[in-house]
């Protein structure tokens, strides 16, 4: 067992432990916490397929700005910490019987279907590097990227306009 290998199971491991975490934890706060290792994770999981660009993006987009959102939402929410009940015991029912369902169908086609007989060859792991995904943007995709470019500036330009209108109505 390579190092590599290892890294991922472990990775893997503390993904699905903190995605756990993250859905029974009770409290709101500890949730959005888990959710930060859960992203963390997850771009460790894009350095081990040597896509660095895609791991800092995610770690930058996702586990800083996104979680910050959600931790100001849930503060200003200002949640209690009441009990509240699961429900009538008519939707316990049902959602046990919805859930055993799914993990019936799920063991039923991993066991069909069982392990693939054939061996998956990876190519040189080189498709989350910058480079790489600099040219493919300059090249092939390039129309999509200016056009997106210029619904960003058009997006500024119209908060600019709208911040502007409301401070002259002000006055």
């Amino acid at each position: 067992m390579t190092i590599e290998e290892i890294l991922f199971y472990v990775l893997a491991g503390l993904t699905v432990l903190s995605a756990l975490l993250m859905v029974f934890s009770r409290n709101p706060i500890h949730s959005i916490l888990y959710l930060i290792i859960t992203f963390f994770c997850i771009s460790g999981h894009y350095i081990l397929l040597n896509a660095q660009f895609l791991a800092v993006v995610n770690i930058i987009v996702y586990a800083g700005a996104i979680m910050v959102l959600f931790l100001f939402v849930v503060m200003l929410m200002n949640l209690n910490s009441e009990k509240k009940s699961f429900g009538t015991p008519i939707k316990i029912t049902v959602a046990s019987l919805v859930s055993l369902l799914f993990i019936i169908l799920t063991v039923g086609i991993i066991t069909e279907n069982g392990t693939p007989q054939t061996q998956v060859e990876m190519a040189k792991g080189e498709i989350g590097l910058i480079e790489n995904l600099g040219s493919v943007l300059y090249s092939e995709y390039v129309l999509p990227f200016e056009l997106s470019s210029i619904l960003f500036i058009s997006a500024m330009i119209g908060a600019v306009i709208l911040s502007k209108k409301d401070k002259e109505l002000l006055d």
